[in-house]
């Protein structure tokens, strides 16, 4: 009896061992797992990419690198007849959806005028926050979202509206409430107080 007990007390001592080895193990993986992401979502906040042929800079506002691309000259034309300047230099944080040029050509010949006139400002003020959502989403974020959701998410807009967020091969694409789509062809353009997606089509609210 007494070494029968002895061998089940070893026998336990080994199991419990063996647990916290294993526990110790997964928390340290778990840990540089954790580490490894990190380090990858700074150098990718600190990484200055190209847009429009012009540097864009970490340590620079939305506007403040916006103005420097040449694909995005009305955009930034839009935002400031909108008079949203003033809120995107702000601390935010925001995630944009930044159309092109290209973007705006596809939309109806005279819309782009049109909403540029004075009396559309709201309508124009609309359409642009429609592109704005609070707080900073990585590509990599919208990609967990998207996955966790089953394959979309839904993103609620500055101006109200809703977005949905899918994946169309790696690239991510968003819906509007219309049906229209648009892809992301540049990702992770971070600023100091958000972060830039560039798109290739203009996303419009339910009107």
């Amino acid at each position: 009896m007494k070494i029968s007990k002895t061998i089940t007390l070893a026998t336990l001592a080994l199991t419990v061992g063996l647990s916290a080895s294993s526990f110790a193990q997964d928390g340290t993986m778990k840990m540089r797992k954790d580490k490894k992401m990190t380090k990858m979502e700074n150098k990718m906040m600190m990484e200055t990419k190209i847009v429009g042929g012009a540097e864009m800079y970490p340590d620079k506002n939305i506007i403040e690198n916006a103005v420097n691309s040449k694909d995005h000259t009305t955009l930034v034309a839009a935002v400031k007849a909108a008079g949203l300047v003033e809120t995107l230099q702000s601390e935010g944080p925001f995630t944009v959806f930044a159309p092109t040029n290209a973007a705006f050509d596809k939309l109806p010949k005279g819309t782009v005028e049109t909403l540029l006139m004075a009396e559309n400002k709201t309508k124009l003020q609309s359409v642009l926050t429609y592109h704005v959502v609070a707080g900073k989403m990585s590509a990599m974020d919208l990609v967990m979202m998207i996955k966790k959701g089953k394959g979309k998410t839904e993103l609620t807009t500055v101006n109200g509206g809703t977005l949905t967020a899918m994946l169309k091969g790696k690239n991510v694409v968003l819906k509007d409430e219309a049906g229209n789509m648009s892809m992301v062809t540049i990702a992770d353009v971070n600023q100091s107080n958000g972060v830039i997606h560039v798109v290739d089509s203009v996303v419009l609210p339910g009107m």
